[in-house]
């Protein structure tokens, strides 16, 4: 009877503490258990593959990251995540402003990236350095060669060719360099760069656009009638998305082509809502092929969708009915693709394609194989980034919507 009574005891026992540690798990929000694991395995800068340590270059998958965890940083008030930007940054910036490992004649618009998290060590320490290197992306943008209407290349390899990729890489960096400097004059530019994109990339039947264009139709994935890729590819349209919702941040509220910019996200949207998962609220690697054999819901294009709508509705940009659609995908992010991390307090994010492309070499040619072709990870920094991202702008808007 005794016995009985005890092992009863230690079975309630059990679950009491078992239940407690879920409780105390879950109180911890989603954004601050994924930015554990980032600070946990990239401690001292991103290394795409610990088992084979090489020099870390100056890309643009860090710049991802460190605006999540900056999202962290300004919801927490915590020291740690602002040192962390900082000693990312500083790995790179010199004394006298300058960037290890970047080379402004490459004109590379993913280069542009990392300026966001410079102007933002600019804006609290003051250090001169973080201006100075930020500068230094300032004036590529200056000189970053364009198509015959004005758009940026994507890179100096890439003659005559914009890409979805292109407006989150540099736009943001551009708008708020200019607030800051109070350059009003750039926002004509920054609102064509979306305006020339959406105009040769769209497609009007579905509402989406295209990953990339080629003015010249000289690429063998362009189409020779109007430029355009073959595909709609999901983490492209994601950060288009996001450069949308980012830049009006800081776009001048009475300025003419603000509209404009505020009437590209609402298609946008549209057609973002429109090829949602009914049944698990994610996206499709390639958006509006789901049942196409290989294709697969893929983590980092749902994470930039949730965010751009779940922005968009509490930034104002959007109307409130859009919102169910970020609700939806977050929770299926969750259910499909975060798993319990390494360490206590750590999750992982499942399901990000590595890298997609177009042209270079070995040649990309932007085909259905090609894309699921691609190697698809767990914690990849660009789907870790996007995922801290949409968990704070939820987190958020859980507060405020």
């Amino acid at each position: 009877m005794k016995r009985s009574f005890f092992v009863k005891a230690g079975l309630v026992y059990l679950l009491i503490i078992n239940f407690g540690a879920q409780a105390i798990a879950q109180t911890k929000p989603l954004s601050e258990a994924m930015a554990a694991t980032v600070l946990d395995i990239w401690q001292d800068s991103l290394n795409l593959d610990p088992a084979n340590p090489k020099p870390v270059k100056w890309a643009y998958d860090q710049g991802v990251i460190l605006e999540g965890i900056e999202a962290i940083w300004k919801r927490t008030n915590s020291d740690v995540y602002f040192k962390y930007m900082q000693k990312s940054m500083d790995f790179f910036v010199t004394a006298d402003g300058g960037i290890n490992r970047y080379k402004q004649a490459d004109y590379n618009i993913d280069n542009i990236k990392n300026g966001r998290t410079l102007l933002s060590l600019y804006k609290v320490t003051g250090q001169k350095k973080y201006f100075k290197a930020a500068t230094l992306l300032w004036d590529q943008l200056k000189k970053q060669p364009r198509t015959q209407e004005g758009g940026f290349w994507h890179k100096k390899i890439y003659p005559h060719q914009m890409w979805l990729d292109g407006l989150y890489m540099g736009e943001p960096f551009y708008a708020e360099y200019a607030a800051l400097i109070k350059d009003d004059k750039a926002f004509d530019d920054i609102a064509n760069q979306f305006i020339y994109m959406e105009k040769n990339a769209r497609d009007a039947q579905t509402g989406l656009l295209y990953h990339g264009w080629d003015e010249s139709r000289q690429e063998r994935w362009a189409n020779p009638k109007n430029g355009v890729s073959p595909n709609f590819w999901g983490r492209a349209m994601g950060w288009y998305g996001m450069a949308l919702v980012d830049v009006l941040e800081y776009f001048p509220q009475r300025h003419p082509k603000r509209k404009a910019l505020l009437d590209i996200l609402n298609r946008l949207s549209i057609a973002i809502g429109k090829y949602q998962d009914e049944n698990s609220g994610l996206w499709y690697d390639i958006l509006d092929q789901p049942a196409r054999k290989g294709n697969y819901k893929e983590a980092s294009a749902s994470c930039m969708f949730v965010y751009t709508i779940s922005k968009g509705v509490r930034k104002g940009y959007l109307d409130h009915k859009y919102f169910h659609i970020a609700k939806k995908g977050f929770q299926g992010i969750q259910k499909e693709f975060i798993e319990e991390g390494a360490k206590p307090g750590q999750i992982n994010l499942k399901g990000t394609v590595s890298v997609s492309g177009l042209g270079g070499k070995p040649y990309r040619d932007g085909s259905y194989n090609y894309y699921i072709s691609e190697k698809v990870i767990t914690n990849d920094p660009k789907g870790v980034g996007a995922f801290l991202l949409a968990a704070s702008a939820m987190e958020i808007a859980s507060k405020d919507l």
